[in-house]
Parts: C-alpha cells; structure tokens; sequence
C-alpha cells in the first residue's frame, strides 16, 4: 500500500524492486519504441491503447506470469513496478485478451519486423565480427501443447505426450550471445524438414547477413533438418553446416564402410569414426563421421554427422587445441563434441523459456494471438538477456545466470521504491535479507545508470 509521508515522498513496497530496476532502464532506452510506433491491432482505445496493453502484458511476462490472467494479481496492484516502467495504472487482464484476439496477420507481420528493428539495434549477436569467428545458430522445434479447439492445433510429436494436439515453436538461436534471432508459430504437425528454411531466411533477414557473412555462419540442426535437399538449399545458400542425417538407413549403410571405430571417453559406449569416400549428392564437398551406440537388444544403432567446416575450424569450435588437426581421432571426437553442444543452445533456452517465463503455459485459441504471445515471449528472453549484459561489467558472475533464474532471483528482489513529485527520478530500496540483493547491488547500479535513480540495500 502506497503510504505518503511528510516529506512528500511516496514509497510503494513492491516484490519486484529489482525488476524495477530493469523498468527504468528500458525506459531510458526507449526499447519498445519500433512496437510502439509501428504495429497496429484494429481495436479502438478507450482508456488503453493497443500498445499499453501489450506492453502490461510485457511487463507481466517479466515478472513471471504464466497466464494473462495473472496479470491482475501479479502487476495491476504493484504501482511502484507500473511506474518504474512508465505506467499510471494497469489494464484489466480481461482487456489484454481482447486486444490479443483482435490481432490481425498484418499485426503480426507489423510486431515481426518491428523485433527485426529492436533487434538489429541492442542485441549483440548483430554485431557479430565474422572475420574474428564463425556465427553459430542453432535452428529447433519444440512441442506447444494446447486444446483441440485451438486454430491449427493437430496431431503432432510432443515429448511423452503420445496423441496431443498442439503446436510447434521454431527458433533460431544466437548460440554465442543466447539470444533468439527469431522466433515462429507452426501448426502441430510441422517438422522441421518443412520449417527449416523459412526460419533460415527468416535469421538471414533479421542479421542482415550478405553472402561473406553466411559463409562464416554455421546452421546447426538435428536430422529432422538433415535431409539431402534442405542441406543442399543451406549449402547453394553459402552457409557452412553441421547437421545429423535424416535417414537413419542411409546412416546404418555408412556406418558400415567405416573401419576405424574409436571409443568416445565422453559418453560411455558410443563409438565414432571417418566415413571413407565422397558425398555426390551434396552440392558442396562434405565430410561425415559415423556415429554408433549399443542398443538393449545388442545390435548397434548408427547416426552419421554432416560437416561442412575443416578439421581445425571444428577443433577451434569445440575447443580444442588446433595442433591436434593432424590426429583424424581428435578432429572425430571434436566433431561429436561440437553438434552436442546444441544440446546446451537451443534446447537449453527452450527449457529455461518453459520454466522461467512460462512459455507454454500462455495459450489462445486464435493463431494471432497465440502468435502476438509467442514474440512478447521472444522480447522478454532478449530483453533478459541484454539485461545480464549491461549488468555483467559490475559483476562478472551474473553471465551464469539463466533465464529461470534471472526471473525468479534476480528481477524478483523485494524492496521499496521512493518516488517525488517535485524531483525526477526515484530511489529503490532492496531487502538486504535477500542473498543477492548485496551481491548485485553494483550490477542493479550499473543497469540504471544515472538516471535519476539510487539503488541501496535496505531493510526488510
């Protein structure tokens, strides 16, 4: 509860006073400006625009709701974070579903080149120094379960989840910087055999990437994109690859040209090794190595990896020592080593995005809107993640912090946020009870700057 004292200063308890730590930095930055001037939802305002709507819903996504309707019990009672981002008051959460719902295909188009923009001007994945290093993305689907009735919602792979309906989510993932170069809405049968290539030219448009560029790019997918004709559109495209076969008998008959099997010391019982003679169906020399694991019947099951880079390059990117290029083992288990690295990119992210802000558990029924969602998730992941970064000069160990604790820890800090009519600008207080409010407490000052705001440890 707001309590004004005689100094005329107005403090506002609140369980997100790092959060709005975060508010006043976006603010100064203006972020959500390319939104705000250029995506149009046909829904006259009355006492909210369109925009404030989408932004409460931001904003709660920040939070950690993992459903619009938690925005009134979340955000529309804690004025200090309302104002911390620039907001007189909240709208109903009945209202955002409504604005959500009245999103058109233009709307969405309008919202994705307006990420585009938002993009291209903070993340630092767009400023990659490709003569420095190779620009590596990671390209996924994963399941997003909802209820039959919903717009595109059909049969389709969803992790122990035999005969669910629901939809796909694809992403292109930043690995180097885990950021989300873009993100799509798919109906539940999509693969991504059929997805890749959209979501490719989709990240090239995004990174504005000219042909020298994808030359330096690595698209690292699993086999659902390891078909000869979607590696053969990556390679026409100038993009280096590194993928896993989609066909699993084109990959038992491979396996057994190899000759040379050398024990992996990472996994125990997997095997790796060369596999001898050209590739003519691809357009681009390749090399593959053969991969084989036991399975419970005794029999080997076999996997073959596509690459397009040179034994150093995959030794430099899996971190090894580039002087090991002459040993055909080392380069073997460096490339095994590298493509399940993607197991810690994309899928990671996708992982963190489910259980810190709630990604699948906010569902509509109209495609629109469940698309509308699905970028305001992708901003918030971002605009995590760009957070941990303006703060990590202060203190270097807030890089290890993930999205689920980024949301749950860091920006969900208790405190009061002291505000003044007569003077611009607030003071926030944290509950030095809190473990990091202490540790961070240089990070949180390094966020805000010096836009009229101090930052202290506080009592509880």
């Amino acid at each position: 509860m707001a309590e004004s004292i005689p100094s005329q200063i107005l403090r506002r308890a609140t369980p997100h006073a790092s959060l709005a730590a975060l508010g006043i930095a976006l603010r100064s930055r203006d972020l959500l400006a390319p939104i705000r001037d250029s995506v149009q939802i046909p829904q006259k305002t009355v006492q909210y625009s369109p925009f404030d709507k989408l932004y409460d819903c931001f904003i709660g996504i920040l939070a950690g709701i993992h459903g619009v309707c938690e925005i009134n019990r979340v955000l529309r009672g804690d004025r200090a974070l309302q104002d911390a981002f620039g907001r007189r008051a909240c709208a109903e959460q009945s209202t955002i579903q409504d604005t959500l719902d009245a999103c058109t295909p233009q709307s969405v188009q309008q919202m994705e080149a307006a990420m585009d923009r938002l993009f291209q001007a903070q993340s630092a994945a767009s400023r990659h120094d490709y003569s420095q290093a190779y620009q590596i993305l990671d390209v996924d689907l994963t399941g997003f379960p909802c209820g039959p009735k919903a717009a595109f919602a059909t049969k389709g792979y969803f992790e122990q989840q035999k005969n669910r309906r629901g939809r796909q989510v694809g992403r292109v993932l930043a690995t180097h910087y885990d950021e989300i170069v873009v993100e799509r809405l798919y109906p539940g049968s999509a693969r991504l055999t059929e997805a890749l290539q959209p979501l490719v030219e989709a990240a090239a448009q995004t990174l504005c990437l000219t042909p020298a560029q994808r030359a330096r790019t690595l698209i690292r997918v699993d086999a659902g994109g390891g078909s000869v004709g979607q590696v053969n559109r990556l390679l026409e495209a100038g993009y280096q690859v590194l993928c896993k076969d989609y066909s699993s008998v084109r990959a038992a008959l491979l396996g057994k040209r190899v000759t040379d099997w050398i024990d992996d010391p990472k996994v125990r019982g997997r095997q790796v090794g060369w596999v001898p003679g050209p590739a003519p169906e691809y357009v681009r020399p390749v090399r593959r190595i053969a991969v084989r694991c036991r399975k419970k019947n005794g029999q080997w099951a076999y996997g073959v990896l596509i690459v397009t880079l040179e034994p150093e390059e995959v030794l430099g990117l899996s971190g090894q020592p580039v002087a090991c290029v002459a040993e055909p083992r080392s380069s073997a288990l460096a490339l095994a080593a590298l493509y399940d690295q993607r197991g810690g990119a994309c899928e990671t992210s996708f992982k963190g995005d489910k259980q810190g802000l709630g990604m699948t558990r906010r569902k509509k029924k109209r495609f629109e809107a469940q698309q509308m969602l699905v970028q305001l998730g992708a901003l918030a992941h971002n605009v995590l993640v760009w957070a941990r970064r303006w703060m990590q000069p202060a203190v270097a160990g807030v890089r290890r912090y993930g999205i689920q604790r980024l949301v749950r820890d860091v920006f969900g800090i208790a405190g009061v946020v002291e505000t003044s009519g007569a003077e611009p600008g607030c003071r926030i207080l944290l509950n030095r009870a809190d473990r990091l409010a202490h540790r961070l407490l240089a990070a949180f000052r390094c966020l805000v700057g010096t836009h009229h705001t101090v930052l202290i440890s506080g009592e509880p």
